[in-house]
């Protein structure tokens, strides 16, 4: 089976430059939009862990944050330079392995990852770093797929037949993803959903007519007025149940790094 080696994500990165970013790697903000609701970004200083296109840390850039990408591969820091040169803002790339990052403990103010755990079959070495370099009272952002959802089927058959763009990866419950936090330490602060608007079938027709007749559809069609409004209400109402959390293709966790870090594994105190 593909295995998702820096090659591997060196092509994929090649060929993504040039390209509608939304069409190559989605994030619909969701992690901005969580990150900015934590409170004045200014003078904090932020760390992504895989910098795919860049788009994140240059929004984050914009509110006021110091930020830092860091990728092992330039492809997609080249993107991050690409992105953060056409917004006006500052975005430090830094090329390294997410499992022996080269920062001091303690740097950061926050950490976050979006599409990066699912590939570590091994996912603790990545998250005892993120935690190493956060600071006492930082917050860690994971970002991963949801388990109990249709895309994890399609996703599944794919990778039998070695015709997942990204190799191997898995995928978390809601449930798995907190534990793996508070394993090592961590207090879970809120978990989170994202259904994506639009959809995941809308995307994937957008797709195959993009790429197999070269057909595009606009990635936000013009809504439905009557239809949107219903939507936004039920998103609202339904989206406050933990109960929503196994429906979302996409779910994340907020977790804080106490100021003695105390991990369940080990027993071990840390200041």
């Amino acid at each position: 089976m593909r295995a998702s080696t820096p090659d591997h994500w060196q092509r994929f990165w090649e060929e993504a430059d040039g390209l509608d970013l939304d069409d190559v790697y989605g994030t619909d903000g969701r992690l901005v939009r969580e990150i900015t609701g934590l409170g004045d970004l200014r003078g904090k200083r932020i760390l992504e862990v895989g910098a795919g296109t860049g788009r994140d840390a240059v929004a984050l850039a914009r509110a006021g944050a110091e930020v830092l990408t860091l990728d092992y591969v330039p492809g997609s820091l080249g993107l991050t330079i690409k992105a953060s040169g056409q917004a006006g803002v500052a975005v430090a790339p830094v090329c390294g392995n997410g499992e022996g990052m080269p920062f001091f403990e303690g740097t950061f103010d926050v950490v976050f990852h979006q599409g990066l755990l699912e590939h570590f079959r091994d996912p603790l070495p990545l998250l005892r770093e993120n935690i190493r370099v956060l600071k006492p009272g930082g917050i860690l952002v994971v970002d991963v797929p949801q388990r109990w959802h249709y895309y994890t089927l399609g996703k599944k058959f794919l990778i039998a037949i070695d015709r997942w763009f990204a190799g191997w990866e898995t995928e978390f419950s809601i449930g798995e993803l907190e534990g793996l936090v508070r394993a090592e330490g961590l207090e879970v602060t809120r978990s989170y959903g994202d259904w994506m608007v639009p959809g995941l079938w809308y995307r994937a027709l957008r797709k195959i007519l993009l790429t197999r007749f070269g057909k595009q559809l606009p990635m936000h069609p013009e809504p439905i007025p009557a239809l949107a409004r219903l939507g936004e209400v039920w998103r609202r109402a339904f989206g406050q149940t933990r109960l929503s959390l196994y429906t979302t293709p996409t779910i994340g966790v907020l977790a804080r790094k106490p100021m003695v870090l105390e991990t369940q594994s080990t027993g071990e105190a840390t200041p």
